[in-house]
């Protein structure tokens, strides 16, 4: 069984955080870029951040700079994102997505060329609200 499960999301309060996580099962994660989507009701899915396959490397769409961090265990089996100051626009489903190093160049192309990520999580639900 090749899978991504992720967890962590709830109802939180604006300003408040959560931190997700992405566990890995069937393959191993070490050759993958990973990479945290979201998906708000009635719009497009996007990508959110993305790290390198050996942790070095990191990017951030421009909602996320400055308030949450992506984040791997140094076995390479978890992937985490760390949410802080959220917002009520955070609101969606996310998911966790894994990329091969050798077919994606890095986490930014990762990140924007979602459509050809064939390995996804179920998703987790992050809602934030007063």
């Amino acid at each position: 069984q090749v899978q991504l499960v992720e967890s962590g999301g709830g109802l939180v309060q604006p300003g408040g955080s959560l931190r997700l996580s992405c566990v890995a099962s069937g393959f191993d994660l070490a050759y993958y870029h990973i990479g945290w989507f979201r998906q708000a009701p009635g719009k497009e899915r996007e990508g959110i951040s993305c790290v390198s396959s050996l942790g070095g490397f990191t990017h951030y769409a421009d909602p996320a700079k400055g308030r949450f961090t992506i984040s791997r265990d140094s076995a390479k089996k978890t992937v985490h994102l760390q949410m802080n100051s959220l917002k009520p626009e955070d609101t969606a489903v996310y998911y966790c997505a894994a990329g091969r190093q050798g077919i994606f160049r890095n986490p930014q192309d990762l990140c924007t060329k979602m459509s050809q990520i064939t390995l996804w999580g179920q998703g987790t639900q992050v809602t934030v609200s007063s």
